[in-house]
């Protein structure tokens, strides 16, 4: 599937397993930060919606504007970070390499990269909105 020209539709019912959708004031900046920052494959970029892309997987951007009629819209601070009690993990993704993006480019490091006794070495970084991403690759066995 071209991601940059299914129709809506198409590509609605083509989805499977889990979604992930990211409520957002500002969906370029935040598709920037996980471009820039993330390394993430941007596809569909508007002021209304993006895609990301990470090893196979969608995580959607919607404006609040484009969620409009959706009653989460009314859980959503309307000022301060967004994404609280959600934590998003990027597997094998670098945390060390990511971290250095994210401080070269401005971004908030909420976690620096540290191994963690489940066998991950992970950080978790904020969005400009305070999406909490989270690379993580494996630790040796």
């Amino acid at each position: 599937m071209d991601l940059e020209t299914v129709a809506p539709e198409v590509f609605g019912r083509a989805l499977r397993g889990v979604g992930v959708n990211l409520l957002c004031r500002d969906v370029r900046t935040v598709a920037g930060f996980a471009a820039q920052v993330l390394g993430l494959a941007v596809h569909r970029l508007s002021q209304d919606f993006a895609l990301l892309e990470h090893d196979g997987m969608l995580i959607q951007l919607h404006s609040d504007g484009s969620f409009g009629a959706h009653p989460l819209l009314a859980l959503v601070p309307e000022s301060g970070p967004r994404g609280g009690a959600v934590q998003v993990f990027l597997f094998g993704l670098d945390p060390d390499a990511t971290c250095a993006r994210a401080e070269a480019a401005g971004a908030l490091v909420l976690e620096p990269p540290r191994d963690k006794p489940h066998g991950l070495r992970e950080a978790t970084l904020l969005s400009p909105e305070g999406h909490a991403f989270s690379p993580a690759v494996a630790l040796p066995e």
